[in-house]
């Protein structure tokens, strides 16, 4: 009898597209709203984005100013405040064609921002790039000055999702029928376990008993990893995750002890970031195996001497004066040696709060703004949980 790996022969199946995947006939017959036509209510409504990093934060009101600003509390609780505005007004909307990117994005320019002092007083001004992403809340990925006083912002919309050019290019996936040989199972082993895995998915929420924790190991989560790469960015990769298996308990107790590691992005490169542990960007090949390079690797005294040169917990002030802990960063060193510097890579992971509908999302992305040094973000409500426990050095603690 022939084994349940030789038992079974396959016909490749080439017609169909997957999801989101973009056909010629949808973008030819398509007749509905313009990206600018879609991205109105936006423009329309009062409501703002905000980011905070370790030192400004970024408000962006859509189609109406950009503005970078910082806070600083003195004795007597009065508030001083430094603002610039990148951009004040929306002076191009453009009908743009969003050939060739391997993201496409529509951009809109803001001018007339606070005059530079480094450009003969010439207005700052901004290119804001919105990107498609079913799973956002027009916040902002990222804000770069990508020359002197002049910036690109990225913006995650579900808006332009219902526009087809605007849609992520989805690599097609084609079908592999399978028919078992004479004298094998009618299915094969493998398959039988899959579908148990997803019927007990389809199963109410319970407690995963101890017993089963090491045979869901590997499935412990579902993910869409988008790769983005617009702009003077070399590579940036979001990807969202939703964790199926864990109660938060768990879930928090593994991740900071390095036992769960999130995974981002597909294309070439995928991340793996391990607690505590590592930061890790791999690609996988069929034929030639797995290449790995290591991005960063952790060490607490080396943490604590960067954390003393750079802030290591970003607050948010809330209405009624007191503060909480908005965002903590992270820094892992001493990776491998980077051909273009000759120096060891090294990463700064920034864990963020990130309110969402789903309670276990994750979205995770990456950054090198400069050659072999990175940032890797990852936000979620889960770190929400964890982030009021960080020390003075922005360590995480498992809550009491």
């Amino acid at each position: 009898m022939p084994s349940q790996q030789e038992g079974w022969r396959g016909t490749r199946s080439w017609e169909g597209t997957q999801p989101g995947q973009l056909t010629q006939t949808e973008e030819k017959d398509y007749k509905g709203p313009t990206p600018g036509e879609l991205l109105e209510p936006l423009f329309k409504q009062s409501s703002c984005s905000y980011r905070i990093e370790s030192y400004w934060t970024y408000e962006v009101c859509h189609g109406k100013h950009i503005r970078q600003y910082h806070e600083e509390k003195e004795t007597g609780q009065k508030i001083n405040i430094q603002e610039y505005y990148l951009g004040n007004m929306m002076i191009k909307n453009p009908l743009s064609e969003p050939e060739g990117q391997m993201t496409p994005y529509y951009p809109v320019e803001m001018g007339n921002g606070t005059p530079c002092s480094l450009r003969q007083n010439l207005p700052r001004s901004s290119t804001v790039m919105y990107i498609c992403h079913p799973e956002a809340k027009h916040e902002i990925l990222s804000v770069a000055e990508v020359t002197t006083c002049e910036y690109e912002v990225v913006i995650l919309t579900p808006l332009l999702c219902n526009h087809p050019k605007y849609r992520f290019r989805a690599s097609p996936v084609n079908d592999i029928f399978c028919q078992s040989l004479p004298g094998s199972p009618l299915k094969p082993h493998n398959l039988e376990q899959l579908e148990k895995q997803q019927e007990m998915m389809k199963m109410p929420f319970r407690r995963v008993k101890e017993e089963e924790m090491h045979s869901t190991k590997e499935e412990k989560f579902s993910s869409i990893h988008k790769p983005v790469a617009v702009g003077s960015h070399q590579l940036l990769t979001v990807g969202t995750t939703h964790i199926s298996k864990l109660t938060d308990d768990q879930l928090i107790k593994e991740f900071l002890s390095g036992s769960y590691c999130f995974h981002g992005g597909v294309g070439w490169w995928k991340y793996e970031f391990c607690y505590g542990k590592y930061v890790h960007q791999y690609h996988e090949d069929k034929e030639s195996g797995k290449t790995s390079v290591v991005v960063g690797t952790w060490s607490k005294e080396e943490h604590i001497e960067w954390s003393r040169k750079n802030a290591a917990r970003t607050y948010y002030l809330r209405e009624d004066g007191t503060q909480t802990v908005r965002m903590v960063s992270h820094f892992y060193g001493n990776g491998d040696v980077c051909d273009l510097t000759d120096k060891p890579r090294q990463v700064t992971v920034k864990l963020k709060c990130k309110e969402s509908d789903s309670p276990h999302a994750v979205t995770i992305y990456m950054l090198e703004p400069h050659s072999c040094q990175y940032i890797l973000g990852v936000e979620s409500p889960v770190i929400c949980k964890i982030l009021d426990t960080a020390d003075e050095y922005g360590l995480l603690s498992v809550p009491s």
